[in-house]
């Protein structure tokens, strides 16, 4: 039976945290505190600090809205919390969250299963650029191994360009180096049991960026995404797979490049993903006639089976 919005309990958005995605969570987890309260649900904000995690069994909540992004809220860590304190929670559990953010370890896994995602190298200080871009070729993207929206990647089309951004991207900790696949950037979210319809993201940068994620009101966004229906559900249905093999649940966007040929290229899952203005999961959802507001308690629900392990 599905529960009515008061049923819930004291909700508590965590939101926040000390990621470098901290101010895009305090937009996603303000505005799924003013849908849920609109909705009837007893709903606090609470700004996640390292000193204030510590804390909050303290706070009376009955079940928890992450809207954490990044390191410390999608990383496994508050899940992890979570759990200990007896605290439902929505979204993925804890191995999910972990290896969703860990680049690596989701690349290892969709390799294992003969599911297709651009090929990759780590790389660091001491690698010979050279060799890297004989394995992947030119372009080829850097990229924070545990970081989110885009937060230090680079485009890297020429060998002088190496230097520069391996420094950006290695700001944030260890970094890839992944094949750049020239084609359309697709975004295609998990609710619940079923994917949504896929958005084509067409950004007016060089690629979907965090500029043009959050700042650029040039990127368009397109839902119905153009592809024919078979394709679609081509798409859709990898990506369904994807988040299986990685063992997602609740909600979570997945991101995919297609290439000229019309095969899809999987780059990542993010299991806490934004609810802002800009974000792609309230947009792929109006498209089938859901609300914010509605979105927002249907995630919310998806907490009533994660205590289930």
């Amino acid at each position: 039976m599905t529960r009515a919005a008061r049923d819930f309990g004291h909700v508590g958005v965590l939101m926040g945290g000390w990621s470098s995605e901290r101010a895009i969570s305090l937009e996603t987890g303000g505005a799924v505190t003013a849908a849920l309260r609109r909705s009837g649900v007893t709903a606090t904000a609470c700004d996640v600090t390292r000193a204030s995690a510590a804390r909050l069994g303290a706070n009376g909540f009955e079940r928890a809205f992450i809207a954490l992004h990044g390191r410390g809220g999608e990383d496994g860590a508050v899940q992890g919390l979570l759990e200990v304190l007896g605290i439902a929670y929505t979204g993925s559990g804890v191995l999910a969250s972990a290896t969703c953010m860990d680049k690596v370890a989701t690349k290892r896994l969709w390799d294992a299963f003969d599911l297709p995602t651009p090929a990759w190298l780590e790389v660091d200080a001491a690698s010979d650029a050279a060799r890297v871009v004989a394995a992947l070729g030119l372009p080829l993207a850097l990229k924070p191994r545990r970081e989110g929206s885009s937060i230090g990647v680079a485009k890297v089309a020429r060998l002088a360009q190496w230097a520069p951004a391996l420094r950006e991207a290695a700001r944030f900790g260890d970094v890839i180096a992944e094949r750049w696949i020239e084609g359309s950037e697709y975004a295609v979210a998990l609710l619940g049991t079923r994917m949504l319809a896929p958005i084509r993201l067409e950004p007016a940068r060089p690629f979907y960026d965090y500029v043009a994620k959050y700042e650029d009101h040039a990127t368009r966004y397109h839902c119905p995404c153009g592809l024919s229906a078979a394709a679609s559900a081509k798409l859709q249905a990898l990506c369904r797979r994807a988040c299986d093999v990685l063992e997602v649940r609740g909600w979570a966007r997945v991101d995919v490049m297609g290439d000229a040929s019309g095969a899809f290229h999987l780059l990542e899952v993010n299991t806490v993903p934004g609810m802002t203005g800009h974000s792609l999961v309230p947009m792929a959802a109006a498209a089938e006639g859901i609300g914010f507001d509605e979105l927002a308690l249907e995630i919310l629900r998806s907490s009533e089976e994660v205590r289930d392990e």
